[in-house]
Parts: C-alpha cells; structure tokens; sequence
C-alpha cells in the first residue's frame, strides 16, 4: 500500500494485484485493515478507527482507491462518485490492436452475481445497465498496447468485458479471454489517475498512482501519455 493523498477526511492509497478493499469471504486482511492500522500508529489514535469505503477496485486491478476518515468525508464522497462529478482514467495493458486508434464504447451489460463476470451486449435487455467509456491508444512495445481509459459510468468489470467485446482482453484476465495468467495473478488493469474537487475543503484533487513495479509496465514508463498533465 502506497499512501498517495491524505486529509482530515479523506486518504488515497495505491493498492496491489490481489489486495480486497473489503473483508469477504475469503477471510484475508482487507485494504481497509490496513489502512486503519496506518491511520491508528500514525496519529496515535485509541479506539477504533473509522474508515469509509466509498469506491472499491476488483481483487485483480493495481492503483487508486479513495477511502473517507470521517462520515462526513464518506456521505460526501459517496454523492460525488454517485453523481458522475469524478474524472477516473485506468491504463490497460491488451495483446491485441484495437479495431481504431481511439472511440467510445457504449454497451448494455447484464451481470451475474453467481458466476461474478458480466455479459455485453449492443443493446438492451432485461436486467441490462448502459455501460460507457472511452479509449486511446497511448502507447506500444514489441508484442503489447497501452490503452488509457476514462470511464463515463461505472458497472461490474465494465473495463474488463468492454475491452474484451472488441477483442482486446486485458492481459492476465483469464476471466474475459486472456491466453493466460500473470505471475501474481492480477491483471494488467491500473486505476492510474482520479480528478475531483474535495467535497469538503472545495479544492481540486489530482491523483496519479505509479505504475507497478514489472517489466512490462517499464516498457510502458516513457509513454508520452504517461507525462502529460
């Protein structure tokens, strides 16, 4: 865990492949332990510490994930995410070219709770969410795409199975049609920068979380892209 902003009322870490943020079935130790047990030795905090969970990243996916200290901070951040007032752009690591350099992908998609994965389809059905986002092409080595991604909504592995719907399944992502598997079991999805203005103090927040440490992604580190603000 790699703490990136921190306040009052929010703290925004950096998280790694196979990290929950949540406790779950699995039973092991959540992002949100962790953060808690950070906050509680560095502020010499007794008690309990409180910590909101108002956005989450699959088990799989590295970077940005924004927590609330307070409840203020959480109610806040919960109707910023809720209302769309939220910049996020993910870089995805895909074997295959996309069909055009950059566009908007625009889908309805159902999801399965039992099978936890999520279907595409071009068009609406029962139970379906609209799902949109857009992409560019940043980036390439020998044998792999770098895709940024801003997301417009946000469902269930909507990155994962809208890249996958036009052929480029991310790699590692064995679940939406990778060839096979990374060495820790992630995949090569990064939530890489969120831009929004704090809900209580009013100012802009720009975060970026580096990329993680492998050689692939260092194929990646002088992307033009990757420099521009």
């Amino acid at each position: 865990m790699k703490v990136l902003y921190e306040d009052n009322h929010l703290i925004i870490v950096s998280k790694a492949a196979g990290e929950i943020v949540q406790e779950d079935r699995t039973g092991d130790i959540p992002l949100s332990e962790t953060v808690k047990a950070y906050i509680k030795e560095k502020y010499a905090k007794p008690g309990q510490v409180f910590l909101g969970t108002p956005h989450r990243l699959d088990r799989p996916v590295t970077g940005i994930v924004v927590l609330a200290r307070t409840g203020k901070g959480l109610s806040r951040m919960n109707q910023v995410f809720r209302e769309g007032k939220i910049a996020k752009t993910y870089l995805a690591i895909v074997r295959n070219e996309p069909p055009q350099a950059e566009g908007e992908l625009v889908n309805w998609l159902v999801r399965n709770e039992k099978l936890n994965r999520s279907y595409v389809y071009d068009h609406e059905k029962p139970g379906s969410k609209l799902a949109r986002l857009k992409y560019k092409l940043v980036g390439r080595s020998d044998n792999y795409f770098l895709l940024a991604i801003r997301l417009l909504t946000g469902r269930h592995h909507q990155i994962r199975c809208q890249l996958a719907k036009i052929g480029c399944p991310i790699k590692g992502d064995l679940k939406y049609g990778s060839a096979r598997s990374n060495p820790d079991g992630g995949i090569s999805l990064h939530a890489w920068r969120i831009q929004f203005e704090h809900p209580v103090s009013h100012k802009e927040i720009d975060v970026t979380a580096p990329l993680p440490e492998d050689a692939l992604w260092n194929s990646f580190r002088d992307c033009d892209f990757l420099h521009e603000k």
